[in-house]
């Protein structure tokens, strides 16, 4: 069975920041499943008997090799979407992340070709679908 497919799957989609108004994203290499070569915020699926926290934790880590500072919160989204002419439902919960810019690596070169701090008001292109729509309703918030 897959996530997203025949059940809901549950992601934690989250923007790390360094606290002075720059945003870290990731350029999605062939590899990844999807929107290839389009810039993205961090993300990952929940497992069985992980808690979201823990995703949020280890996902930010395997990403970009660096501890969370704090996390807040900002709000969830249901994302129904087609992969590979298959319809999917994913249950989103977004995220904002203060890491240490300093510290920050590229710890999945074989998923992002390359990463990169933008501010909001000039953010990468091209970027990922789903993006717009998270700056859209959270900008406040950011």
């Amino acid at each position: 069975m897959q996530k997203g497919i025949d059940f809901i799957g549950i992601t934690v989609v989250y923007a790390c920041h360094d606290g002075e108004g720059n945003f870290l994203f990731n350029k999605r290499s062939k590899n990844c499943r999807d929107e290839h070569g389009r810039w993205d915020l961090g993300g990952g699926g929940l497992e069985f008997e992980d808690t979201v926290e823990d995703t949020l934790k280890k996902e930010v880590k395997e990403e970009y090799c660096v501890d969370i500072i704090s996390s807040e919160f900002i709000g969830y989204r249901d994302f129904f979407r087609e992969d590979n002419s298959k319809k999917t439902h994913w249950l989103a919960l977004y995220f904002k992340v203060l890491v240490d810019k300093d510290k920050v690596k590229n710890g999945e070169p074989h998923k992002f070709d390359e990463i990169g701090w933008f501010r909001l008001d000039n953010l990468p292109s091209p970027i990922h679908s789903q993006a717009p729509y998270f700056f859209d309703k959270y900008k406040d918030r950011l």
